[in-house]
Formats: C-alpha cells, sequence, structure tokens
C-alpha cells in the first residue's frame, strides 16, 4: 500500500525520534544487555565499537532468534555475535515519508538518527505508528483546504502529466492532467 501525503515539508524524522540514544559496547554478554533493556523498557540497544561508533543494533527479535532458539547460553553469547549491522541510519532532516519507506522496503522496525554525521535518536515503527492521528488530521485538513479550492473541475487520481508525481488531486487544464503543484507554479 502507497500512502502520497506529502508531508516532507511538514514532519521530519527528528520531531518523531526517541532520544538519547541507549546502547553497550561490542563486547557486552546478550544477558548484560537484556538487562540494559529492561531497566530502559526499550525494546532495541544499539551496540557500540570500542571507538564509540554505532556498528549495530541487538532487538529483542535477535535474542530470541540468534541466542534463546539456538540453544545458547545467553551469559556467554557477545552482543557482538548477535547485532543486526550495520546500523541502518538515516538524517535527521529525512521526511516521515522517506524514513517510512525505508523501513518499508528494507523490512526493518528501527532506523538510527543522524546529525551531523553523530548518532543523535531512533525512529521506530512505533513512532510512526504513534503520529498517525496527526497525519490523519493532516490529510483531512489539505482535503478540506483542497475541497474549497478555486480551480474549477473535479478532482482525480493518477500520475501528473508534467512531473509524473503521483496525486490524488489531479485537474484538467489544457487538456492535460495536472496536480496541485504544478497548477501553483502555471
Amino acid at each position: 500500500m502507497r500512502l502520497d501525503f506529502d508531508l516532507s515539508a511538514k514532519l521530519v524524522v527528528r520531531e518523531a525520534m526517541s532520544s538519547p540514544v541507549i546502547g553497550v559496547n561490542v563486547g557486552y554478554s546478550v544477558v548484560d544487555a537484556a538487562k540494559v533493556m529492561s531497566e530502559q523498557r526499550i525494546g532495541a540497544i544499539v551496540v557500540y565499537d570500542d571507538m564509540e561508533k554505532p556498528v549495530g543494533i541487538v532487538t529483542e527479535r535477535d535474542l530470541v532468534y540468534r541466542v534463546i532458539a539456538m540453544g545458547s547460553a545467553p551469559s556467554d553469547v557477545k552482543v557482538r555475535d548477535v547485532m543486526t549491522s550495520p546500523l541502518k541510519m538515516v538524517d535527521a532532516e529525512t521526511s516521515l515519508e522517506e524514513a517510512m519507506k525505508m523501513m518499508d522496503l528494507q523490512r526493518i522496525r528501527r532506523l538510527g538518527v543522524s546529525y551531523k554525521g553523530q548518532l543523535e535518536g531512533i525512529i521506530t515503527d512505533k513512532d510512526l505508528l504513534r503520529l498517525m492521528p496527526t497525519l490523519i488530521d493532516l490529510v483531512r485538513e489539505r482535503s478540506r483546504i483542497q475541497s474549497v479550492d478555486s480551480t474549477s473541475g473535479p478532482s482525480l487520481v493518477g500520475y501528473c502529466s508534467r512531473c509524473d508525481q503521483y496525486s490524488n488531486n489531479l485537474r484538467f487544464i489544457d487538456s492535460e492532467l495536472i496536480c496541485e503543484d504544478c497548477r501553483a507554479e502555471i
């Protein structure tokens, strides 16, 4: 399912991320990492190398699939052996739409958020879900505004003849289907 809300100018990743980042060193045992996750009430923990650079992430799922299900003794397993690496990252100014697409395409639930090359936060699928009421309100408001648009004719759904972008607000202008952004430029 594809959602084209054109929210890129409105909502960016830094507005939804969790910060500060909770992490452990690559040498931690999974038991110690799980204790930190439990204390902090988080479902994943970032793994840092000895130079304090983020090199991966360990999730509850990693602990279940890569430790418990394998019959390994958790106290003998290091986070470096079960982490997902590298940690997928986005810039803090990335649109929520782009972050959602990235998470969907890569089938991941968490992204590191960087600012000036430093890991500053984490954005999760739960963070995005928490924002859905706000996104729905924005879409409703945009729809209300568009419904009083002075451009005549019904709105259509499809691809703009000028910019080839998908839109749910196309109008016929000079026998071409034109999106709202392209109409604004005319």
